[in-house]
């Protein structure tokens, strides 16, 4: 199989490169302190660049970029350890505004207007989306929901909000203002240094176009997209957590000599870039696998989450032990790395919840 990327992606990955390669530390906790944990006018730069046009096809206004073009940009931003919340605002909601066919309401997220969060997680049900908490009646010529969603990635930041509910046994999706009346919402840090929250609906009124036209199937079609993205993105911050412990054995001394000559450090350092690489064809293979095998590339999907989720977490480990007590500080962009891959390594399924899945697919 032919892992070389395209001049098309080599040119986008440069971009994205540049746009997120210039944060230091300091202006990365700034852009955490911001309203929302996060600068609205960065999402727009982000936005005009096509980074998240890419995640729609042509005929919907976007740039109908396939999986492996979408995983070149969730790499680069690993590596840049950026901060942008480009997976859990950009990926996650336009691929379902996408899949349901919500035209306008998708043409405002690609053009970087309006900000959509997926409240889909609810306590006590795991990595589960089929909402249980959270139901939704017909009343007149709407609906009416009610119930509680936590984990909402993004949610500080989001003008409108995907929420799932139970209808009638089926799994159904509706777009609402995040301040729509009847919505109570509460905002907190997560790890990584940004914003989730907590939602609970009380009553809240939907009209019937606010139903997106979406099943379960999709629902789940997207959630694996983006553990795939999820798992490009944690490659990326795999490599720069071993570039920066690379650089720091070769410098940091001990008994007058840096410590990088020790061979027991050198073994570590090796086993993480034999990871490394083994992880970044892991993630290319499955990236270029066909979606329209709706099977097989679930599978494949699941697979590389399972095990790049690990690898990183190997080598984000590997990394703060090589530093010593100061790897985990907020000083060094490898604390920062580690607390987003901690937040990553989990998203909608660990290692042994995805490893079950990929079973079941298989």
């Amino acid at each position: 199989m032919n892992f070389d990327l395209t001049e098309e992606q080599e040119l986008f990955r440069s971009s994205v490169e540049r746009f997120a390669g210039d944060l230091d530390s300091p202006t990365r906790r700034a852009l955490r302190s911001a309203p929302g944990g996060y600068d609205r006018r960065r999402w727009t730069a982000l936005a005009e660049m096509g980074a998240l046009a890419l995640a729609a096809s042509e005929g919907q206004g976007g740039l109908g970029g396939q999986p492996i073009d979408l995983a070149v940009i969730g790499e680069a931003l690993g590596k840049a350890i950026a901060p942008d919340p480009w997976l859990e605002n950009g990926i996650l909601p336009i691929r379902l505004l996408a899949l349901a066919g919500a035209e306008e309401a998708l043409a405002s997220v690609l053009a970087g207007e309006t900000v959509v969060a997926a409240a889909l997680a609810e306590r006590q049900a795991r990595y589960s989306v089929k909402p249980r908490q959270t139901s939704a009646k017909a009343a007149g010529d709407g609906y009416v929901l009610a119930g509680e969603k936590t984990f909402v990635l993004g949610g500080g930041l989001a003008d409108k909000l995907i929420v799932s509910a139970d209808l009638e046994g089926t799994t159904a999706l509706f777009l609402v203002d995040a301040s729509q009346p009847g919505i109570d919402r509460r905002d907190y840090r997560i790890v990584d240094g940004s914003v989730a929250s907590e939602l609970r609906l009380i009553d809240v009124q939907c009209s019937a176009a606010s139903r997106l036209a979406i099943d379960a199937d999709a629902l789940d079609a997207a959630v694996a997209e983006v553990r795939l993205l999820a798992a490009a993105e944690l490659v990326g911050l795999a490599q720069r957590l071993f570039d920066d412990t690379l650089a720091y054995v070769k410098q940091r001394e001990q008994f007058g000599v840096p410590i990088g000559t020790f061979q027991v450090i050198q073994h570590r350092m090796v086993e993480c870039y034999a990871k490394l690489e083994q992880a970044r064809s892991t993630l290319l293979r499955a990236a270029m696998a066909n979606p329209a095998e709706q099977r097989s590339w679930r599978r494949a999907a699941l697979g590389a989450k399972a095990y790049i989720g690990e690898v990183a977490d190997h080598i984000a480990r590997e990394a703060v032990q090589l530093h010593g007590g100061m790897g985990v500080t907020e000083e060094l962009a490898i604390g920062h790395a580690m607390k987003r891959v901690l937040l990553l390594a989990s998203l909608f399924g660990g290692s042994d919840a995805t490893l079950a899945e990929y079973a079941e697919a298989a």
